[in-house]
């Protein structure tokens, strides 16, 4: 069966050949654990992961000290929020986010809800951007943490991450960013960007999935994570359980490739984006692009499309593989919140497409998928008429 052309890179990415290459010896010869220190295996493996931690750290400008694996993004926010606000369990607390946050961060803070921490969800423009001015002015004595994605998922707006970290900083409260998304396509500095607490992902970035970091700042000021689980010493205490070796060896791989090719790939995918949004704009004047025109993500494209029936709105598709929503939430029969917190209604949420370009999108998928987008939107009026 010939399978559809891959534009969902948003989603997920493939895994490099050459990640591929780097994890394989540690998963067949080099099989040690990483704790076991009395033997050849395990200091190989050691070696490994602190070769890993430390170009994970050198990307983020950070100390090798200050990044521990994960799972994923998912678990790297859980341990961040819920790591963090256990240091408050006895105090009224406050926490900032926004509502366009992905659910690994939204579900955290309505759980902690429960618990009597306060939380603010702060409104975002018809962009999605959040404004400084709204972080600032939420602000109260007991706010413990701001918690706002450097770049949205479905929409892909980038965040005012510095100037939010500015605020936060000036003010006394920690910082949390989810960087699942722009990780490796945008440079991150977490000292200039004031950033205490960072969550990355391994399958966003041609990694394998499994395996995420979070940034913890380890001075000025110095963030203590609480441990969320229990059963072992390994990551300076904070998150037990045997380290996932290989994996970790990949996501430093695919990190590394990341910011090699960051500069030639950024020129082509942003090229192949704009080809898509004036191709598609100046062609279908019922078609709206969501996120901002250009503080965006390089890969990212959503469209909405007035005045078309969403039940017949995906016919003209087959042959890409294209999500109309998050594949967190696309699964789910409601419109995304994203896309009604930025003021678009049920009716027109539910036609809308996320296109994400990768690594080997070409200029004939770009164009195939124009074509059918343009096809789609005339087949759904004669429908509809």
């Amino acid at each position: 069966m010939k399978k559809p052309i891959y534009l969902d890179y948003n989603a997920t990415t493939p895994l490099d050949s050459a990640v591929l290459e780097a994890m394989l010896p540690f998963l067949k010869e080099e099989f040690g654990n990483a704790s076991s220190s009395s033997h050849a295996y395990g200091w190989e493996a050691s070696r490994a992961v602190e070769k890993s931690r430390k170009l994970i750290a050198e990307i983020l400008s950070a100390k090798k000290q200050e990044v521990i694996f994960t799972s994923g993004a998912t678990e790297s926010n859980n341990l961040a929020i819920l790591g963090l606000m256990a240091n408050f369990r006895n105090s009224r607390s406050h926490i900032i986010t926004s509502k366009i946050e992905h659910k690994a961060v939204l579900d955290v803070v309505k759980y902690l809800e429960t618990t009597g921490v306060e939380v603010t969800q702060l409104e975002v423009n018809k962009y999605g951007q959040v404004l400084p001015e709204q972080v600032k002015n939420s602000i109260k004595s007991n706010t413990r943490l701001i918690s706002i994605m450097m770049a949205n998922n479905e929409i892909g707006t980038l965040q005012p991450i510095t100037e939010i970290g500015q605020i936060a900083k000036q003010h006394g409260v920690f910082f949390h960013t989810d960087a699942a998304q722009s990780f490796g396509k945008i440079e991150i500095d977490v000292d200039k960007m004031g950033i205490d607490l960072l969550s990355i992902s391994g399958h966003k970035i041609y990694g394998p999935k499994g395996v995420g970091a979070l940034y913890i700042r380890s001075e000025k000021p110095k963030i203590v994570i609480q441990p969320q689980q229990f059963g072992g010493g390994q990551e300076h205490n904070i998150r037990p359980g045997t380290l996932n070796v290989p994996g970790i060896v990949g996501l430093a791989k695919a990190a590394e490739l990341m910011i090699n090719l960051r500069n030639d790939e950024t020129f082509r995918i942003k090229n192949l984006q704009k080809k898509l949004i004036n191709g598609v704009l100046e062609n279908c004047p019922q078609a709206q692009l969501n996120g901002h025109p250009t503080e965006r993500l390089c890969n990212n494209v959503s469209f909405s499309f007035h005045n078309l029936n969403a039940d017949v709105f995906s016919l003209g598709l087959s042959g890409l593989a294209i999500s109309s929503g998050s594949a967190c939430s696309s699964a789910m029969a409601a419109p995304s919140y994203v896309l009604k917190a930025i003021g678009h209604s049920d009716g027109l949420a539910r036609t809308t497409l996320r296109i994400g370009i990768g690594r080997s999108t070409t200029e004939e998928d770009i164009e195939l998928c124009m074509s059918k987008i343009l096809q789609m939107v005339k087949k759904s009026q004669e429908i509809s008429i």
